[in-house]
């Protein structure tokens, strides 16, 4: 029984509680149901207190202070909206894994069910979205509560708790003895320790017959999740598995840091926006190593098509799935394991190290040099480079922002909002320390970049922490930049500014015929915003000044902000549309039909251009000079096979040259919606200029066959030859015109080929 608490308000025995389980920080906001509490704290010389401009800031700070430090992030609200306003953050934590603590204020406990002010049902609101919740009853039980809301935040997976104080229990006085222990049991029963025994050896037995598969797979691979990096020394086991035996890995958008990208054996990040490398290899291995990984959607996407290689190989006994993971509801979930290894990733790989065999890269030369196939025919770098009007492309100012923070080591932690600047963050700046990339992976929520970067830096306080955001995203919290700045907090937040829902607009160009349905953004002037909040600020615009805009913002002191003036209508590719196979990847911005389309416009139009041409320049003259040697029925052949194929051609071209117009004016815009773009207009004036020669060619051709014909009657073929050789003189000066324009239709179409985003 603990007497310190005696004489103790609640409000006060939550202070101690918080210095015995060695909270450092609280993220919160004020409330009249949770005043006993604040007044308690008040002036605490033992932790700080970061005050938001709103709520739900609070607990995505507390996330990303859990992310980055590996300890539960603690939230105080109030009652009513201040503990729903929560409730994102909550559910974001529970999809993510993420260990946090809420403690909401509520009414006295004598006004529950009477709709009292301020009153909200928040234990039943929060049921579906913690790992566990509670309304404290007493303040005799609250010491144990406090324990018990920390021990479950942080075992097993971890996830997020709410603990909900009505005002009269953090307002009234202990005056007796307490236990403080966790009421969750800790100590195993006789029962209990005779299953836990036979599972011990169904367990040894268990990773035997996974390092048995390694040992004979040709084509593994590693698929390694967030329950690497979560799982104690998770990182280091993962490298010494795929060193041993010479694996490639592959990592989940929570997983990427788990493994080094600069390894020789990384594939970096697999699914839906990921490489097409990792998701050729996932598709073709024999046998797929699932490490604190729960196969989602993103990753999947159609599981009738997913992994063909090894649903094969299981199915002959030499291969398939094996699946490493903590929480038994996401083993066979989603796909079927021929192998589960239930518990922590990181103890029971550990386990399995013994039994599996080295093999050398060498070993494994015929597996990698096809892999190594893919990476030189798909690599991430094959996006279009070409810095339009100016236009930043976001790849390359996250690439040079990789290179400029890869000295660092593990003192960068990057933070993302949610949208295609996540993507791109995920794809091209390169991961190689765990906990360093901090996003909203589960339930994908906009806002969350700038508190969890707050959150991040708190926890971090020596770290470069940096924000990367799109536009649309960073609007959702923006005002946490001012919280920044009060506590002198030195995020450096990176705003991608394309003035639109990039993600959403990529969906709507591709599945809804280019209907941007409300999805263009009038943002403020970001700069004059971030001055108002006390936070210096720039804006780039131009692509040589990259370097020296990213250099300014890592090297400048306190919080600081860079509105970068992106490129519009730019994808993240690769993507793997919904419904399709992994290795059904869009790799290139331009689909093939597209491609082909104007290939076959720009060489059809180059051909008829220069057959004409050479017929003008080369055939007149010899015709001229060697009249004699030429019959009627040469000049009919000549003309019928030559000039009559050419309208053909022309013909074709202008289709295929349509055909383009169509996609250019489907994949371009001009302002906040569709429109006739350049490229539009371009191929429609190729198509034009290409399939004018067609009235020159038939009147040409019809004064030759009347000539002709005269040389198949009493016409001698002598004077048929003599007419046509003088005809085509004539004609000559309009035959080198005429040449010159499906010469300039293909000019123009290979140049319309660019401007398609």
């Amino acid at each position: 029984m603990d007497e310190s608490f005696i004489g103790k308000t609640g409000g006060e025995i939550f202070h101690e509680m918080m210095l015995r389980h060695n909270v450092k920080h609280v993220f919160g906001y004020p409330g009249g149901a949770i005043l006993p509490v604040f007044d308690a704290i008040y002036n605490s010389p033992h932790f700080d207190f970061i005050l938001p401009k709103h709520e739900q800031g609070a607990g995505h700070m507390a996330e990303g202070y859990a992310r980055a430090s590996g300890k539960p992030g603690v939230v105080l609200v109030t009652s009513g909206p201040g503990a729903t306003n929560v409730i994102t953050p909550l559910q974001d934590a529970l999809s993510d894994g993420t260990p946090m603590v809420v403690f909401c204020g509520q009414v006295v406990t004598t006004s529950i069910g009477s709709d009292a002010f301020q009153e909200a049902d928040v234990v039943g609101i929060s049921r579906s979205c913690t790992k566990w919740n509670v309304m404290v009853k007493s303040v005799a039980e609250l010491p144990r509560r406090i324990n018990e809301a920390f021990e479950i935040a942080t075992s097993g997976r971890p996830g997020p708790v709410l603990v909900d104080l009505p005002k009269d229990v953090t307002a009234g006085i202990l005056r007796r003895a307490i236990p403080t222990e966790s009421a969750i049991p800790s100590l195993p029963s006789a029962a209990t320790r005779a299953a836990m025994s036979l599972s011990r050896k169904q367990l040894t037995a268990s990773v035997k017959r996974v390092a048995d598969l390694i040992n004979i797979a040709k084509k593994p691979i590693i698929y390694a999740g967030q329950g690497v990096i979560l799982s104690e020394n998770g990182p280091e086991i993962l490298k010494e598995l795929a060193d041993k035996a010479s694996i490639p890995v592959t990592t989940t958008l929570h997983g990427l840091g788990g493994f080094d990208e600069l390894d020789e054996k990384s594939l970096h990040m697999l699914g839906m926006h990921g490489t097409a490398y990792a998701n050729m290899a996932m598709q073709e291995a024999d046998l797929i190593i699932a490490l604190g990984a729960r196969f989602d959607d993103r990753v999947t996407l159609n599981v009738g098509k997913f992994a063909p290689g090894a649903k094969a190989a299981a199915a002959e006994g030499r291969g398939g799935i094996v699946h490493f993971e903590i929480m038994p509801k996401n083993i066979n979930k989603v796909v079927q394991a021929v192998e589960a290894v239930e518990g922590d990733v990181a103890t029971n790989v550990s386990m399995m190290l013994p039994h599996v065999e080295i093999r050398s890269m060498a070993d494994r030369s015929a597996w990698f040099d096809k892999i190594n196939g893919w990476k030189k025919r798909w690599p991430l770098s094959d996006y279009e480079r070409t810095e339009r009007g100016g236009l930043i492309k976001p790849q390359t100012l996250i690439e040079e922002l990789s290179k400029m923070t890869a000295d660092r080591k593990d003192n960068t932690y990057i933070t993302t909002g949610v949208g295609q600047h996540q993507m791109w963050t995920a794809q091209h700046f390169r991961w190689r320390h765990p906990r360093s990339m901090i996003t909203s992976g589960g339930l994908g929520t906009m806002g969350f970049g700038l508190p969890a970067a707050i959150g991040a830096k708190v926890a971090q306080p020596d770290a470069l922490v940096i924000d990367i955001d799109g536009d649309a995203s960073f609007n959702m919290t923006l005002t946490e930049l001012s919280t920044a700045a009060q506590f002198n907090i030195g995020v450096k937040v990176i705003v991608l500014n394309n003035e639109e829902q990039g993600m959403v607009t990529q969906w709507q160009n591709l599945f809804y015929e280019d209907r941007y349905a409300h999805t263009h953004s009038v943002n403020p002037d970001f700069q004059k915003l971030s001055d108002a909040m006390g936070v210096q600020s720039r804006r780039l615009e131009k692509p040589e000044e990259i370097q020296e805009a990213l250099r300014w913002l890592i090297e400048s002191d306190g919080p600081a902000l860079l509105e970068v003036v992106t490129d519009r209508k730019v994808p993240v590719l690769p993507m793997v549309p919904s419904g399709s196979g992994l290795h059904e990847s869009h790799t290139m911005s331009r689909p093939v039909p597209y491609l082909t389309a104007v290939a076959t416009g720009v060489i059809s139009a180059a051909w008829t251009s220069g057959a004409i041409a050479g017929l003008s320049i080369i055939g007149c003259p010899a015709a001229l000079d060697f009249p004699h040697h030429l019959s009627a029925g040469v000049w009919r052949g000549l003309y019928e096979h030559g000039f009559a194929a050419m309208p053909k051609f022309a013909a074709t071209t202008a289709a295929v040259y349509l055909y383009a117009a169509f996609e250019g004016r489907r994949r371009t815009t001009s302002g906040s919606g569709g429109g006739k773009g350049n490229a539009f207009l371009g191929f429609v004036a190729a198509a034009a200029l290409t399939v004018s020669i067609v009235p020159f060619t038939i009147a040409l051709m019809s004064e030759t066959n009347r000539e002709l014909l005269l040389a198949a009657g009493d016409t001698s073929p002598q004077q048929a030859t003599e007419r046509i050789v003088e005809l085509i003189g004539t004609w000559k000066a309009l035959n080198l015109g005429r040449s010159l324009l499906p010469l300039a239709g293909a000019v123009v179409g290979a140049m319309s080929f660019f401007t398609i985003p």
